[in-house]
C-alpha cells in the first residue's frame, strides 16, 4: 500500500498504538478548528483588501479637480479654464460641477438645507484625463494666468495613500496566514510528541516485536492529520457561515467588502486541506525526530 493508502483507508492494528481520545486528540481538534477559523478570515480580509486597492485606484485615477475661487469675473474665469483644457494634451473632457451636485456631495455631512449662496463654496471643474495624462506643472501655471487662485487636483495625494493603506491591509492578512499556519504546525508536533511520549512503552515493545519505525510513524501520522483535518474543516464551515452572516452594501462601510463572490469560495475549501498537510509533515517531522531520540 501507498503512504496516501495508509493515510485514507489505515491499519487498524496500527490504529490502536495512538490512543483514540485523551488532550492530545482534543488539543489538535480545538486548535485546527479555531486557526482554521481564524485563516477563513484572513483570506476574505486579504481578497477584500485586493479588491479595495484596485477599486480605488480605477475610482481615482484619471480623474481631476479644478477649484477656482469664488469672485465677480468667476463665469468668464470658468470659460477661460474650459477653453483653455480644451486644448490641452492629455485632457480628455472638463465641465464645471453645478450646485445640485455640490449639494449632493456635501449633504451627507450637512444636510440637504445647506445655503449654498453664504458659504461661498469654490467653483469646481471636473477633468477627465488621459491615461498619459497632461503636464501638470505647465497646465498649473497657465491656469494661474487665466484664473487665479485656481487649483489643478489629479487626487494623487488622496489616491495614493488610500491604495497603500489596502496593501499594506492585504500584506498583514498574507502576515497572519503564515502566523496562523506556523502556530497549527507547531501545535500539532507538540502533541504528537506528547502523545508519543505516553504511549514510550508501547513503542519499546513495538520495536521489540520488529515494527518498523516507518510504521510506527504512519500510526501518529495518519491518526494526528485526520484529526487536523476534521477540526479544520469544522472551523472553516463556521467561519464561512459568519463570513456570510456579514452585512453588505454600501451602508455596511468598509466591512461591505469582506466575503466570498463566486469562485472565491473554493478558498474555505483549502483550509481543512492545508491544515491536513500541515499536520502530516509536522507529524513525520516530530515522530521521526522522537523515534530518532529514542534509538
Amino acid at each position: 500500500m501507498t503512504r496516501l493508502q495508509n493515510l485514507l483507508l489505515g491499519d487498524t492494528t496500527a490504529n490502536r498504538v495512538v490512543p483514540p481520545s485523551g488532550f492530545t486528540a482534543s488539543l489538535t481538534v480545538i486548535s485546527s478548528a479555531a486557526m482554521a477559523f481564524l485563516a477563513v478570515f484572513a483570506i476574505s480580509l486579504f481578497l477584500a483588501a485586493g479588491e479595495l486597492s484596485n477599486r480605488w485606484e480605477a475610482e481615482l485615477s484619471g480623474t481631476a479637480t479644478i477649484r477656482l475661487p469664488v469672485s465677480e469675473t468667476i463665469d468668464d474665469q470658468v470659460t477661460n479654464v474650459l477653453a483653455a483644457l480644451d486644448q490641452t494634451p492629455g485632457i480628455v473632457s472638463a465641465r464645471r460641477i453645478d450646485d445640485s451636485e455640490q449639494l449632493a456631495l456635501l449633504a451627507p455631512w450637512f444636510g440637504q438645507d445647506i445655503p449654498l449662496g453664504k458659504l461661498r463654496l469654490p467653483v469646481l471643474i471636473e477633468v477627465e484625463e488621459t491615461q498619459a495624462g497632461p503636464d501638470v506643472e505647465g497646465l498649473s501655471n497657465r491656469l494661474a494666468a487665466e484664473a487665479p487662485g485656481a487649483v489643478y487636483d489629479n487626487h494623487s495625494r488622496w489616491r495614493i495613500p488610500l491604495v497603500e493603506a489596502a496593501d499594506r491591509l492585504r500584506n498583514l492578512a498574507l502576515i497572519s496566514l503564515l502566523l496562523i499556519a506556523s502556530v497549527v504546525a507547531v501545535t500539532i508536533a507538540l502533541a504528537a510528541s506528547s502523545a508519543l511520549a505516553a504511549n514510550g512503552q508501547i513503542v519499546d515493545v513495538l520495536r521489540l516485536v520488529g515494527a518498523e519505525d516507518r510504521w510506527i510513524a504512519n500510526a501518529f501520522t495518519r491518526r494526528f492529520t485526520l484529526r487536523a483535518l476534521g477540526g479544520a474543516f469544522a472551523g472553516a464551515i463556521i467561519a464561512a457561515i459568519a463570513v456570510a452572516l456579514i452585512p453588505s452594501g454600501v451602508d455596511a462601510g468598509i466591512l461591505s467588502g469582506l466575503g466570498f463572490r463566486g469562485g472565491q469560495w473554493l478558498f474555505i475549501l483549502s483550509v481543512p486541506c492545508l491544515a491536513a498537510g500541515l499536520a502530516f509533515l509536522a507529524t513525520q517531522i516530530a515522530v521521526a525526530r522522537r523515534l530518532k531520540e529514542d534509538g
